[in-house]
C-alpha cells in the first residue's frame, strides 16, 4: 500500500511511502460516477503547513492509489498516481498521449464532479444524524458511490476525533442484518450459565457479572505447570508493576505501542473466566455500549468448529452456517466493514493446525477445510483488516506461532476485593454472603481457589445452603470436603427437583456416578476437558441414555447441542473432572468387583496402574510417587482429592456412592509419615508445597504448627538459631507463601544463610518485591 503524506515543508509535494498492511480499519472505496477509485484516499489531518500526517493501512493491493485533499477537496494535476520521472518524460507523454493541458482539463472536470457528489452525499449523512430522521434502509446502501463517500467521510470524522459521530453514522448505514445479528447475540449472551445446564434457570450476566483481573500477558510462552499451581502463583503475583487491562479495551494499543492491534491472544487457566470475558464483551457490543466502530462480531468457539472438521466450505459459507442472519451480506461487505472474529477455547481445538505446511488462501469465497480457513485468517491472508481474539489455556497457546499475535493478555480471575464482590452479588442475603466470605477467608486453600470464578460458584452453592441451615454439620475447610458436599448437593437437588422425593435411588445414582467417573478418569490422562460422542462410547456411556447421567448432576456434567451437527459434553471445570476421576479410582480400588465390571480392555496407563496395588498404603504411596515424577504437576490436584477421600469422614458423606468404606486409620498414619519423608528428601520446593496441601487434606498440620512459633514479630534471632530441618524450611516456605501479608523484602540472613535454606525458600523469594 502506498500512503501519501505531507512533506516537512509547508507547500512541498506529497511523498509516497510504502507501509505494511496491519490496520483493522476497512479501506476499500468505490465511486461509480464518471470515475472510479479502488482504494480510499489518505487525507492529511490539517492544512499543508501543519507537518502532520495520517497513514491508511490495508492489505496489499495490485494497483494502489492515493489522493490528497488539502482544502475543499481541491486536486492538482500533479497529484495523480505517477512518479516525478514519468511526469517529466517526453517519451511517456507521447506513449500515453496525455499532455499537461489535457490532464489539467480532465482533473478540473473530475474536481467539479467529485465536489458535487460529495456535497450531495454529505447532505444525506447530515440528515441521517438528525434525531428526527428515520434510519436508512439497506436498499439505500446498495449504491456503490454512497458507500465510497461514506468511507471517506468516516475516515475524516475519526481524524477530527469525532469517533462517536462516525460510529453512529456507520451503524445507521449498516446492512439490516447487522441489527438482526446484534439482537441474536444479545439474547444468547445475556444469560450466564455458571456451569448450569438448560434444566435450571440461569442468572442474567449483567446482574451478577464481576469484572475480572486481566493483565498484559507478555509473550506467547507456554506454562506446563498444573493450573492450580498457576493459580497459587497468581494469587501472590499482583504487584504495582503489572498493568491491568479492561476486557473491552483489549484491542486498544498501549501507550508505547505504535501500530494497531489486529490479533489478541488471551491466556488463562480452566474456569478462570475467559469465556465469561468473551460473553461480556459481546453483550456490551450488542447492547450498543462499547466498540461500536466494529460493525460485525462473529463468535466461533472451537468446540463448535470441531463439529465442522469434515466439511469443505468457504469463509462466507462458514459464517452463513453459524449466522444465517448474514445471508444477504456481499463478499465486499466483509472487506469494507470493520469485523471481528472471536475464537474461544483454543485448548479445545481438535482441528489439525499445521502452520508450517498450510496452503495460502486469499479468496473468502474459495472452498477448503475449516482448519485452512482458520490458519489463513490468523496469518492475515484472509481478511487482513479483520480483528481476531483468541482465548486459550496456557498449555495450548503454542498451537499458534507467537508472531501471529500483536498482543497477549492474561486473565487472572478474581482479585481479593472482587471475590467479596462476587459473593455479595451471588447471594441475595447480605448477612449470609458475609458469613460465606468470612468462612472462605479462614481457609487459605479455599481462598486461593476462589481466584477461579467457577470455584466461587461451587463454594457459594455449597455454603449458602449449609450456613443457612440450623443442623448444618461440619463446614468444609478442604478441597475434598467442598467437592464432596457439592456432589452430594447435586444428587439431592436432582432427586427433589425431578422426582419430588427427598430419597435418592442408590443404584441409579451409583451407576451414573461411576460412568461419569470413568469418563473423567480416562479423559484426564488424555488432557481432554471437552468430549464428543466417540469419547463417551469409549467410556461405556450409551449416547441414547446420556440424559440419565447429565440428569443426575445437571450442574456437573453438561450436554450442549450445537448447529444440529452433534453434541458436545463437558464437566463444568477441570477440578470437578479431577475430583470425579479420583473418586472413581478410589471406588475401583476398595471394590474390586467394580473394577472388574468397569475394565473392558487391559489398560496400562499411569493412572490405571495404581489400581493394581494390593494395599491402601501401596495404592496411595504409588499415587504420591507418580505425582512427584510429573514435571508439569498434572496429577497434583488428583492426588489431593485421592488422599482426602481416604478419610473416613469423607467416605461417610459419600455413602450413596460407596457401598463399602475402608477403615484405614493405620494406613493414614503411614501415609502421613511417607509424605513427610518425601518433603525431607525432595529438592523441588514446588513439589513440597503440594505435599503440604496433601497433609492439609489429611488433617495433619504438625509440621506447619512447629514453624509458626518462629514467625512471631520481633523474634528473628530465634528463627536464626532454630536450625530447622529441610522439611521444616519447606514448611516455613508453605506458611509464608500462603500468608495474606505482602512480603516487601526477603533477606536470607534473617533465616539461615545456607544454600539448603535458600533452595527450600525459593517460592518465598519469587513472591517478594525485593530479595537480599
Amino acid at each position: 500500500m502506498m500512503d501519501l503524506q505531507n512533506s516537512s515543508s509547508g507547500g512541498g509535494p506529497p511523498v509516497l511511502k510504502e507501509k505494511r498492511a496491519a490496520s483493522p480499519a476497512p479501506s476499500g472505496v468505490s465511486m461509480k460516477s464518471d470515475w472510479s477509485m479502488e482504494d480510499p484516499p489518505a487525507f492529511s489531518s490539517g492544512g499543508g503547513s501543519s507537518g502532520s500526517q495520517t497513514e491508511t493501512q490495508r492489505g496489499a493491493s495490485p494497483e494502489p492509489s492515493c489522493v490528497s485533499m488539502k482544502s475543499d477537496a481541491s486536486f492538482g494535476p500533479h497529484r495523480s498516481n505517477f512518479s516525478s520521472e514519468d511526469m517529466t518524460s517526453d517519451t511517456h507523454e507521447k506513449k500515453n498521449n496525455y499532455s499537461r493541458e489535457k490532464l489539467d482539463h480532465i482533473f478540473k472536470e473530475l474536481q467539479e464532479k467529485f465536489i458535487s457528489l460529495v456535497k450531495n452525499e454529505l447532505n444525506t449523512f447530515k440528515k441521517l444524524l438528525s434525531p428526527d430522521y428515520p434510519a436508512c434502509s439497506e436498499g439505500e446502501m446498495e449504491d456503490d458511490q454512497k458507500e465510497g463517500v461514506l468511507k471517506v467521510t468516516l475516515h475524516i470524522l475519526r481524524n477530527m476525533n469525532q469517533t462517536n459521530l462516525a460510529n453512529t453514522l456507520e451503524n445507521k448505514l449498516a446492512p439490516a442484518c447487522q441489527q438482526k445479528l446484534k439482537s441474536k447475540l444479545r439474547d444468547k449472551y445475556q444469560i450466564l450459565n455458571e456451569g448450569i445446564s438448560g434444566h435450571v434457570k440461569s442468572a442474567l450476566l449483567n446482574e451478577i457479572y464481576t469484572e475480572l483481573y486481566i493483565t498484559e500477558g507478555g509473550g506467547g510462552d507456554v506454562n506446563q505447570e498444573h493450573e492450580v499451581k498457576q493459580i497459587e502463583a497468581a494469587s501472590r503475583k499482583r504487584t504495582t508493576e503489572e498493568r491491568p487491562i479492561k476486557c473491552n479495551d483489549i484491542f486498544k494499543p498501549l501507550q508505547e505501542q505504535k501500530r494497531p492491534i489486529r490479533t489478541v491472544l488471551t491466556k488463562g487457566v480452566a474456569g478462570i473466566g475467559k469465556t465469561v470475558s468473551v460473553q461480556k464483551f459481546i453483550l456490551d457490543w450488542s447492547e450498543g455500549k462499547v466498540n461500536q466502530d466494529v460493525l460485525f462480531i462473529f463468535p466461533l468457539p472451537f468446540r463448535e468448529l470441531n463439529l465442522m472438521k469434515e466439511k469443505k466450505l468457504s469463509l462466507v459459507n462458514l459464517l452463513q452456517c453459524f449466522f444465517p442472519e448474514t445471508q444477504d451480506l456481499k463478499p465486499r461487505h466483509y472487506k469494507n466493514y470493520k469485523i471481528m472474529f472471536i475464537f474461544d477455547g483454543l485448548d479445545e481445538c481438535r482441528l489439525p493446525l499445521d502452520f508450517q505446511n498450510n496452503e495460502n488462501l486469499v479468496n473468502i469465497e474459495e472452498q477448503t477445510s475449516v482448519d485452512v480457513l482458520l490458519m489463513n485468517l490468523i496469518k492475515g491472508n484472509l481478511l487482513p483488516s479483520a480483528l481476531l481474539w483468541i482465548t486459550s489455556r496456557p498449555a495450548a497457546a503454542n498451537q499458534i506461532p507467537p508472531e501471529c499475535f500483536d498482543q497477549v493478555t492474561e486473565v487472572r480471575g478474581f482479585s481479593d476485593p472482587q471475590k467479596q464482590e462476587y459473593f455479595r452479588k451471588r447471594i441475595s442475603d447480605q448477612d449470609l454472603a458475609n458469613k460465606v466470605f468470612t468462612h472462605i477467608r479462614s481457609s487459605r486453600s479455599l481462598y486461593i481457589m476462589c481466584h477461579i470464578p467457577v470455584f466461587c460458584w461451587i463454594t457459594a452453592t455449597v455454603l449458602e445452603r449449609m450456613l443457612s441451615e440450623a443442623d448444618r454439620g461440619e463446614i468444609p475447610k478442604t478441597l475434598t470436603q467442598m467437592f464432596t458436599h457439592f456432589l452430594i448437593f447435586q444428587i439431592k437437588h436432582k432427586s427433589q427437583k425431578y422426582s419430588g422425593k427427598s430419597d435418592i435411588d442408590p443404584q441409579q445414582t451409583r451407576t451414573s456416578i461411576l460412568a461419569l467417573g470413568k469418563l473423567a478418569f480416562q479423559q484426564l490422562e488424555k488432557g481432554n476437558l471437552i468430549f464428543y460422542e466417540e469419547d463417551l462410547k469409549e467410556s461405556g456411556i450409551d449416547i441414547k441414555e446420556v440424559s440419565v447421567y447429565s440428569g443426575v448432576c445437571t450442574q456437573i456434567f453438561r450436554e450442549e447441542h450445537e448447529l444440529h451437527l452433534g453434541k458436545v459434553f463437558s464437566f463444568v471445570h477441570l477440578s470437578v473432572q479431577e475430583f470425579l476421576a479420583a473418586l472413581y479410582a478410589f471406588i475401583c480400588f476398595i471394590d474390586r468387583s467394580v473394577l472388574n465390571q468397569q475394565t473392558t480392555k487391559k489398560q496400562n496407563t499411569e493412572l490405571s496402574e495404581l489400581l493394581s496395588r494390593s494395599t491402601m498404603t501401596e495404592f496411595l504411596s504409588s499415587a504420591i510417587k507418580k505425582a512427584l515424577q510429573s514435571e508439569s504437576g498434572h496429577l497434583d490436584l488428583f492426588l489431593r482429592f485421592l488422599l482426602g477421600l481416604s478419610l473416613e469422614s469423607n467416605q461417610n458423606l459419600l455413602r450413596v456412592v460407596l457401598t463399602q468404606t475402608e477403615r484405614i486409620s493405620d494406613s493414614n498414619e503411614e501415609i502421613v509419615k511417607y509424605i513427610k519423608k518425601k518433603i525431607e528428601e525432595n529438592s523441588s520446593p514446588e513439589k513440597s508445597i503440594n505435599l503440604f496441601h496433601c497433609l492439609n487434606e489429611l488433617n495433619d498440620h504438625s509440621l506447619v504448627q512447629k514453624v509458626q512459633k518462629y514467625l512471631r514479630k520481633g523474634d528473628d534471632r530465634r528463627l536464626q538459631k532454630a536450625r530447622l530441618s529441610p522439611a521444616q524450611w519447606s514448611a516455613l516456605a508453605f506458611v509464608l507463601v500462603n500468608s495474606e501479608e505482602e512480603l516487601d523484602e526477603f533477606n536470607l540472613s534473617k533465616y539461615d544463610p545456607s544454600e539448603e535454606c535458600l533452595l527450600r525458600l525459593l517460592p518465598v523469594v519469587k513472591i517478594s518485591r525485593r530479595a537480599v
